[in-house]
């Protein structure tokens, strides 16, 4: 009988609650978690029970809490969800890109997914149609436009915001890979098809770069970490030509090299690194850039710390936060509507917010605020494009929650109780039934974002993908809330008031 190698099924291990297990572990590690799920499993159980009872409670408030929502169910699970560039305007929604990994288990190759999505416009949807979706259909608004056999699992996407047609990925390999996501042809995903071609390797990292990825928003530059404990950073300004260009000619936007050859026309042209940054002691989690610099970046590790870094003064941290949390941390997100604010996420479950210039006391991370709200290991942080004080944060609790650092000390006296939600905290977004590993805001439509869960666990199916806006209500000022609802107060008052048959 042949063993998962020799098919071709390999697994990989686990990495920080992103990936399921593997299935092909030495029997004394399958008899060591035999005995640890006999233990747990009661736990577990009461676990998977409340995920469910908190699930049911939230899809009953659906038509209340949301403007839109479109749940479409993965065949198999995505690390990695971004939107793309918009595409088409129209009267009551705007059809946009949509980026998405699958992760396969071997007996498919592993893809990154173009779609188109229908993104309907606020105050569109129908109440009844936002509350009936079945959990395990596909959505009729997303459509899979096209489809690139990757070399290896997507663990992360990233799209180059001069022009979001390119897109960066990483996969269990030192390498980071370039794609023009238009002139890619479409593949067909079968056992012993060949790979795509990236249209652009970057070389540097000396072992895998898995999670840790950046697109600079100033220049085409891109920033990555990896388990070498380093941060590699290059630019692609010499191998993407104008992005106008581009949309009239409909040609590739990668520059090939003329000089190469023949016998190189299935490589992939590589570029080399333009700096590479030591400073941490362990795996490189997460990068992010300073919103108005090239040069200045962060990064964040499973070494605890929170670094600082700027291309100007050399190779050295600039800044070290040692002890930014009390875990490893997961992820890193800097604001850019303020670049004096960075959030952190980590396995300690909290989100902490710094201010640059003042990161540490005593040599120690100094954070403005801790925000505790999840109760497992926080897995990605990002900052609204659409209020300064706003930011979102998955975990591996299954939520998403929203977040206003505004709200931060102010209690709302309600019959003299004290709010029973962590301060800052005043969305939850409790649609997934497992672990929420990517989310994002949509730059396009305001207050709407994509997010996907790995459900492999909790209901043995593949990933979930939602596309979702919470009401206007929720979030616009108190005020024009109370001045709107004003307005239909002669109504309700009028149907409670009539005499029941």
């Amino acid at each position: 009988m042949e063993t998962p190698q020799q098919q071709g099924v390999v697994k990989k291990k686990e990495t920080r609650g992103r990936k399921p297990k593997p299935k092909d572990e030495k029997k004394e590690e399958q008899l060591q978690q035999q005995i640890g799920k006999m233990m747990k499993e009661g736990k577990k159980s009461q676990q998977y029970h409340s995920v469910d009872e908190k699930y049911t409670q939230w899809k009953s408030l659906v038509p209340v809490l949301y403007d839109w929502l479109a749940n479409h169910n993965l065949v198999w699970p995505s690390l990695s969800c971004r939107w793309g560039p918009q595409l088409e305007q129209a009267t009551y929604k705007n059809r946009q890109r949509l980026y998405l990994s699958e992760q396969t288990d071997g007996s498919v190759p592993n893809t990154l997914v173009i779609a188109n999505c229908e993104v309907v416009k606020p105050r569109v949807a129908a109440a009844e149609h936002i509350s009936q979706f079945n959990e395990e259909a596909r959505s009729p608004f997303v459509k899979k436009y096209k489809t690139i056999i990757h070399p290896g699992e997507v663990n992360r996407i990233r799209e180059l915001p001069q022009n979001s047609k390119i897109v960066a990925t990483h996969t269990d390999s030192p390498d980071v890979l370039i794609w023009d996501v238009e002139s890619q042809p479409n593949r067909h995903a079968v056992l012993g098809a060949a790979n795509s071609r990236p249209d652009l390797i970057l070389t540097g990292h000396q072992d895998n770069a898995e999670f840790a990825l950046a697109m600079c928003p100033t220049e085409p530059y891109v920033l990555s970490g990896g388990k070498d404990k380093s941060v590699v950073l290059w630019s692609i300004q010499d191998h993407i030509t104008s992005g106008a260009a581009d949309s009239k000619s409909g040609g590739s936007i990668i520059k090939q090299n003329p000089r190469e050859g023949n016998d190189k026309a299935t490589d992939s042209p590589s570029v080399g690194p333009r700096g590479i940054y030591y400073g941490h002691e362990d795996t490189v989690e997460d990068v992010t850039f300073c919103p108005s610099s090239a040069q200045e970046f962060c990064s964040v590790g499973d070494d605890s710390c929170l670094i600082l870094w700027d291309a100007r003064t050399g190779s050295s941290p600039v800044v070290k936060v040692e002890k930014a949390h009390n875990a490893d941390l997961h992820c890193v997100d800097w604001n850019p509507h303020d670049v004096n604010l960075i959030l952190t996420g980590s396995a300690d479950n909290s989100i902490r917010m710094f201010d640059r210039r003042n990161l540490t006391s005593n040599g120690v991370g100094s954070p403005v605020h801790k925000f505790e709200g999840h109760s497992a290991a926080v897995l990605c942080v990002q900052w609204s494009p659409d209020k300064s004080s706003v930011f979102g944060s998955s975990a591996e609790d299954g939520l998403l929650n929203i977040w206003d650092y505004e709200k931060v000390g102010k209690r709302i006296e309600q019959s003299g109780r004290t709010p029973s939600s962590p301060p800052g905290l005043f969305f939850q977004h409790a649609g997934h039934r497992d672990k929420v590993v990517d989310f994002h805001w949509n730059a396009s439509d305001p207050w709407t974002i994509v997010s996907v869960s790995d459900d492999c666990d909790s209901t043995g199916g593949g990933g979930t993908l939602q596309i979702w806006r919470m009401s206007d209500l929720i979030y616009r000022p108190e005020e024009e809330v109370l001045a709107e609802l004003e307005k239909f107060k002669a109504h309700v008052v009028a149907c409670t008031s009539k005499p029941e048959k």
